[in-house]
């Protein structure tokens, strides 16, 4: 094998509970990740040296790349140097609770993995991958999954989120550290697996048990992710909430011609839009 194409999926949070701090300066947490069809396109080919393309002027600087930073995660581990060139097509917003850096890290390292044929196990890419991130190990995982700890313990759960997903993103850069800093930690009175388990599709129960502690914080400080949140549910959706620590809200619409209407609300504020059709 000479190349290696991958899709690098992004993810949303449905809930996401900061229950305490812990020695380690992290916090224990529990949420539900969920797959999205949107995603990075990541293509690995051996070369005489290593080079790295990207279409994101952003990702250029090595300091912010997590894809050169997982590739040289890996060389120390097996103690060898990779003589590759990976080009990256971002499609995934930067810093947007996505999980877009976290993902291009895990497929990077499991496509190195399969590329250079060096059998590492999975569980063992895991652990590797929890040093670049603590979403790393959910991308080399079965999604969706229930996540605690740092979010790197899960659990596969038999769900599907079978209407319509719409994704928005208003380009606003919200700092992790800085809404870690602004958190309460707080043990929900709601388990996000019974919530879904028991209410399937009953989304005004879900909007009224499925919570993400960093909305209201997110919310306070930013007035425009605070009307975007009232547009979605005034143009329609069913439920809507944050995902991970912002800026990117999501809402599940039953109603295909008010998933449109919303879509084109808020492609003429110039917003970032995705949308994935309930199949």
């Amino acid at each position: 094998m000479e190349e290696i194409s991958v899709k690098s999926i992004a993810k949303i949070n449905l809930g996401l509970n900061i229950i305490s701090k812990r020695e380690d300066g992290y916090h224990n947490l529990e949420t539900i990740f969920y797959p999205l069809e949107l995603h990075d396109e990541i293509v690995l080919r051996k070369s005489r040296k290593f080079t790295f393309k990207t279409n994101s002027q952003f990702l250029n600087n090595e300091k912010n790349n997590l894809i050169v930073k997982a590739t040289e995660l890996l060389e120390n581990f097996i103690g060898e140097k990779f003589t590759v060139e990976i080009k990256l097509n971002k499609k995934i917003p930067i810093g947007a609770g996505l999980g877009g850096g976290s993902s291009n890290a895990a497929f990077t390292l499991a496509a190195l993995n399969e590329l250079f044929q060096l059998n590492i196990p999975n569980e063992k890419l895991r652990e590797l991958g929890l040093n670049l991130g603590s979403d790393v190990p959910l991308f080399l995982y079965d999604l969706p999954a229930y996540a605690e700890s740092r979010g790197e313990n899960l659990r596969k759960i038999n769900f599907r989120i079978s209407d319509h997903i719409l994704i928005i993103n208003p380009g606003i850069h919200i700092s992790t550290k800085w809404a870690f800093s602004k958190i309460s930690p707080n043990k929900s009175e709601n388990n996000l697996v019974y919530v879904i388990t028991n209410y399937p599709k009953d989304y005004k129960v879900w909007q009224k048990l499925i919570k993400n502690d960093f909305e209201s914080i997110v919310l306070m400080e930013f007035q425009e992710l605070k009307d975007l949140k009232n547009s979605l549910t005034k143009l329609g959706s069913d439920f809507c909430l944050m995902s991970g620590s912002g800026s990117t809200f999501f809402g599940i619409f039953s109603n295909y011609d008010k998933l449109i209407e919303a879509k084109k609300y808020f492609q003429q504020k110039n917003y970032f839009v995705h949308s994935e059709i309930a199949k």
